[in-house]
């Protein structure tokens, strides 16, 4: 696995933390913080837009 420049962890209410990454090859992490050995991988691409649609409101029925 290349190494990951792991973000600061970003948490919600309580200890649900997560951590954004990049490396560079183009790819983009996101793991549970303390587990970043099993991230979920997909391209910078795919992560912005995933980033774009939870802020329009696309993920909402999840709540």
């Amino acid at each position: 696995m290349p190494a990951i420049d792991w973000d600061e962890p970003f948490c919600g209410e309580g200890a649900n933390c997560f951590r954004l990454g990049t490396d560079t090859q183009g790819n983009a992490y996101i793991a549970v913080a303390g587990q970043e050995d099993h991230p979920l991988t997909d391209t910078r691409e795919a992560l912005r837009t995933l980033i774009r649609d939870i802020k329009a409101g696309k993920a909402d029925h999840l709540l």
